[in-house]
């Protein structure tokens, strides 16, 4: 019994250590997870009451929203400044979110914008 009650004490030690590191690791992504939402809700009630939000390596964020405004012109409006050009664009509209292949824009296939939509350029 003694022999059964180790062992049962030993898995238990064993499967609940975690590493300072593992703990640490574990808290850093917690905090930018919470912290990327946080942003991300904040970019949409701001594109909401203004026009589109637009999250990435671009100067101005926020996009006036016009009659007619499409992706392509949203992201010129925005003056992207990555190193790079955007892999993936992200577009949510209420609440709901669709992935795009950024070479969709360069085929030129636009798509139209709504006010409150959030794009974001990965």
């Amino acid at each position: 019994m003694k022999i059964v009650a180790g062992i049962l004490f030993l898995v238990l030690a064993v499967a609940g250590c975690t590493t300072k590191s593992q703990a640490r690791l574990k808290e850093q992504n917690a905090f930018l997870a919470g912290q990327n939402m946080a942003l991300h809700q904040q970019a949409q009630a701001a594109a909401q009451a203004s026009g589109v939000a637009i999250t990435g390596a671009v100067q101005n964020p926020q996009v006036p929203w016009v009659a007619g405004l499409t992706l392509a012109q949203a992201i010129a409006t925005a003056n992207y400044i990555g190193a790079e050009a955007p892999k993936q664009i992200i577009i949510t509209r209420q609440g709901e979110s669709a992935t795009l292949d950024a070479k969709v824009l360069l085929d030129g296939t636009d798509i139209p914008l709504e006010k409150g939509d959030v794009i974001e350029l990965r």
